[in-house]
């Protein structure tokens, strides 16, 4: 998840609203037209090309132990490698920081080769040791394992038999150990760090990393700097320097995108796209999404301990309630006016774009839109309307739920509204509380509803985990890995087998069945799968690499693969259109591995986060 947009706001968990829809991502480089003469100025005064990501997302922490944003670990994936990684092209898993790897007989011992080309940017060798105590660490420090835990819960040991030797010992079978989606950092540099629940990696820079890029400065809700790294095992990415620039209003990046001072802009709305199809120089990419848009209920915040806490409406823990209000919500009527046609209509948890886990409801499961049914599902659970229309708590209150909205996101706004008014004549109220920061109140169950979203993997293990028992916070006042405080028996069940399953096709049954629950019990409503809207100007960028190459998104990948591909104007390479190629999978398909005894699973991978989360 990366995962993470989901609601957005502090620190280390999950949050990230659909906040990363509203992302105005845009890139400064310093390849300008003739007729900017700001953008040539610069480059001029710099002598280099910069490519400059501005997003509507800050971001919660340079930690890959803690964050959890699309934003951070979108930049963890440029500052360090993973184990494995996915091809571009088709998402099945290739080598990362290990070369091969291979389970024994009885899938519980996993051996991986760690390539001995890799190394930290201090000059220092990258080796299966580094990866080791990666692990270990979240193993047993339960700080450490804020934002990767569910990846290492199944783990019973591991070590480092060599610098090119990793064995990772498992308490039973676990199908996504190739797709283990944990930046590998260097020990020699963190064993040194102290309380991991506090050290956000922000205050020493440059950052030692072994990724395509090194994170040289970083201000806070400002700015985070990278320059590439010149010894990458794959190859050194091709301008000078990548800048990830905060912009919270996404109409002034796409204006900065028409005046050439900015090469990239993501999250557009339907307006701003069809207003750059028509300009030169600029190029909309509007391709099948890896997120969903959701609305989630607070079903009662529960710690693991069993205290409770936060305030959330006492009518949401009713199911009847729950799936009232999913009839309520005519999700074709969202799709045709507030997305215009960039999105198709949600169901299950998983989008389209991942044929393979792929879930929608059996035509007397599903609860479409039928105002009339909500009705009577309503007073059903005994929440009747009273003389003023209004229906009431079972204290006698009017229902008036908060709906918790990211300030930046026009969609939740516009989405907001259709809420207010179809709920409305249900008799319940709504208030729109659109906040920069969501994930406070988020964090101490003091909400009603909220947008939800995120980034989902080819292997959704990470976004499946978020809902599972385990994930709720150890008491009121921890942050646990939970999205949105759910704790399902049946669900849990489902999850554990899931995740035990290496038949892609059986796992893929026991995913639905995950979906088909999450969708009875109404706790998150999938409203719509939203398309990657997003442009960039042909006069800056050359080429850029999509994923999926064939009709996929540049921005929020599942790798490093948009930024590092980036080929500055003027240069030689690919065009713009792909006429030729840019040598992105040159040197992937040569080193792809067979996998001993595991299937097509491996073509997996965890998040895509959060304020989308990944």
């Amino acid at each position: 998840m990366n995962r993470q947009d989901q609601l957005t706001g502090g620190r280390p968990r999950l949050r990230l609203l659909a906040a990363a829809g509203a992302a105005a991502l845009t890139l400064t480089a310093g390849l300008a037209s003739p007729l900017d003469p700001a953008p040539q100025q610069a480059r001029a005064e710099e002598g280099k090309n910069v490519l400059t990501v501005a997003v509507a997302q800050s971001v919660d922490s340079l930690s890959p132990f803690l964050a959890s944003r699309l934003v951070s670990t979108s930049i963890h994936r440029l500052m360090y490698e993973y184990l494995t990684n996915y091809d571009p092209a088709d998402n099945h898993a290739i080598p990362g920081l290990a070369t091969k790897w291979a389970p024994s007989a009885d899938k519980l011992t996993w051996t991986y080769t760690i390539r001995s080309n890799s190394k930290w940017s201090d000059g220092k060798q990258a080796t299966a040791e580094d990866a080791a105590w990666t692990f270990t660490k979240m193993m047993t420090d339960p700080n450490a394992a804020t934002a990767n835990g569910s990846f290492v819960g199944n783990f019973k040991k591991v070590t480092a038999p060599s610098p090119t030797k990793l064995v990772i010992e498992l308490k039973k079978p676990q199908a996504t150990m190739a797709a283990l989606d944990v930046p590998i950092v260097p020990r020699h540099v963190w064993e040194k760090v102290g309380d991991f629940s506090k050290f956000n990696n922000d205050k020493s820079f440059p950052i030692v990393g072994n990724g395509p890029f090194i994170l040289t400065d970083y201000k806070p809700d400002s700015y985070v700097r990278l320059k590439p790294n010149k010894t990458f095992w794959r190859g050194a990415p091709k301008f000078d320097e990548l800048v990830f620039k905060y912009y919270k209003d996404g109409d002034a990046a796409v204006a900065a995108l028409q005046k050439g001072e900015v090469s990239f802009v993501s999250g557009l709305t339907p307006a701003q796209s069809a207003a750059l199809k028509s300009q030169s120089n600029i190029k909309v990419n509007d391709a099948p999404g890896r997120r969903f848009y959701a609305l989630a209920t607070n079903p009662g915040a529960e710690a693991a301990n069993g205290d409770h806490f936060g305030d959330g409406a006492e009518s949401l823990r009713d199911q009847k309630v729950r799936q009232a209000l999913f009839m309520a919500i005519d999700r074709s009527t969202l799709v045709d006016k507030v997305f215009q046609g960039h999105a198709v209509e949600g169901a299950g948890y998983i989008p389209p774009r991942f044929s393979t886990y792929y879930w929608k409801p059996s035509a007397s499961q599903n609860l479409g839109y039928d105002p009339a049914k909500a009705a009577q599902l309503l007073d059903q659970a005994g929440y009747k309307k009273n003389g003023a229309g209004k229906r009431v708590e079972k204290n006698g209150r009017p229902i008036d739920y908060r709906l918790l909205c990211h300030a930046t996101d026009p969609n939740d706004k516009a989405v907001g509204q259709y809420l207010k008014e179809w709920f409305g004549k249900l008799g319940i109220g709504v208030t729109l509380e659109c906040l920069d920061n969501v994930t406070d109140p988020w964090l101490a169950g003091k909400y009603d509803l909220a947008f939800d979203g995120w980034s989902v993997n080819p292997d959704p293990d990470f976004v499946l985990s978020i809902h599972t028992c385990a994930a709720l916070p150890a008491t009121p006042k921890d942050t646990g890995a939970t999205d949105n405080f759910i704790c399902d028996k049946k669900y849990d069940d489902l999850y554990g087998r899931q995740l035990t399953e290496y038949d892609t096709a059986k796992r893929a049954e026991i995913v639905k069945q995950m979906e088909s629950r999450l969708y009875d019990t109404g706790y998150m409503n999938v409203m719509a799968y939203p398309n990657a809207v997003e442009a960039y100007r042909t006069d800056q960028i050359k080429s850029i690499e999509t994923m999926p190459k064939a009709a996929g998104n540049i921005y929020g990948q599942d790798g490093y693969w948009s930024w590092w591909s980036a080929v500055p104007a003027g240069s030689s390479g690919a065009s713009s259109d792909g006429s030729s190629s840019t040598g992105v999978i040159i040197g992937i398909v040569a080193g792809v591995v067979v996998l001993v005894g595991a299937g097509a699973f491996f073509a997996m991978r965890r998040r895509a986060t959060a304020e989308d989360r990944e």
